[in-house]
């Protein structure tokens, strides 16, 4: 039985401080609090490629998780859309280089925004249990700095560089169960990169996450005769903290369950969702957690995590 034995991170100690840039867009501080929620946003060296946030994150874990060393690493899978230098080759490819690892890793990409960690979860899994793989990792590194436009209200102001590292494994720690995945191509123009720079339309976004992100949540709690009172945390994708409540207040009862972390992060893209779980679930008392991750696409994917 594969799944997840530990979750590690890297955040740059570099940041911008949005409080001190929210007056360049007409914008308040109540704004920024209520809204999008970020204070700081973490943003790699100048220098910094995609694969040297990865390598960070897996450093991290390797040091973290007893048991797991370098040369027993046998699948690598990197989620990101913004690799390194132009997209050729795989980031995954490049990562195994600079660490040295064994040349008989498997290591390929994922090409997915904001569900790419529930998505990369279930790929790497059944591709380890279908090879007969014992270890493998899940690194998410988006750094959407290197895309956006620092005049750009809509984008600059929200998203922050960060990448994390999951090891996964026979005798887990977490299971990994089951699942629900959507994808809508017609909202492909909400979110995307035009002359290599990222636009954002806000609304179409919001209202997306808005209609969508909480049926699928629903839907995949009765497809696992799980209650909404039984699970212990929703740990969804931090878009913002407007769409964080939005949809927590679709639960009624159950809203504080939700987990609202982008104060010194902000949008992470594919990596908010692992670090909710390595600051918030792990070494915790919960047992039951649902995972949801939503975005450019669009594509949503819901999954349930229990310990084990």
């Amino acid at each position: 039985m594969i799944g997840i034995k530990n979750v590690a991170s890297f955040i740059p100690d570099d940041a911008l401080d949005n409080l001190q840039r929210v007056e360049e867009f007409g914008e308040s501080p109540e704004f920024i609090a209520k809204k999008i929620g970020a204070l700081k946003l973490p943003r790699k060296g100048e220098s910094e490629e995609t694969s040297d946030l990865a390598i960070k994150a897996i450093e991290q874990l390797l040091k973290s998780s007893k048991g797991l060393e370098a040369s027993s690493i046998e699948a690598l899978v990197v989620v990101t859309q913004n690799g390194d230098g132009e997209g050729l080759p795989h980031t995954s490819a490049i990562v195994q280089a600079k660490m040295g690892l064994p040349k008989s890793v498997a290591a390929f990409d994922v090409s997915l925004g904001c569900s790419g960690y529930v998505y990369g979860l279930h790929v790497l899994k059944g591709f380890m249990e279908s090879a007969g793989l014992k270890n493998g990792v899940l690194v998410t590194a988006d750094p959407y700095s290197k895309i956006v436009d620092p005049a750009d209200k809509n984008t600059s102001l929200l998203f922050g560089d960060a990448a994390t590292a999951t090891w996964l494994g026979e005798s887990p720690s977490w299971l990994i169960g089951p699942a629900l995945f959507g994808t809508d191509g017609e909202g492909e123009g909400a979110l995307k990169t035009s002359g290599a720079c990222l636009t954002m339309n806000g609304r179409q976004v919001f209202d997306f996450a808005a209609k969508n992100v909480a049926p699928n949540i629903k839907a995949l709690l009765t497809k696992a005769g799980t209650d909404e009172s039984q699970v212990d945390a929703f740990c969804i994708h931090q878009g913002s903290y407007a769409i964080v409540d939005a949809i927590s207040r679709r639960f009624k009862e159950n809203q504080h369950k939700f987990i609202r972390d982008i104060e010194n992060t902000g949008n992470t893209v594919s990596s908010s969702i692992p670090l909710l779980l390595e600051k918030h679930v792990l070494g915790s008392d919960s047992k039951t957690i649902v995972i949801s991750g939503f975005g450019v696409g669009f594509s949503w994917g819901t999954g349930l995590l229990t310990k084990n």
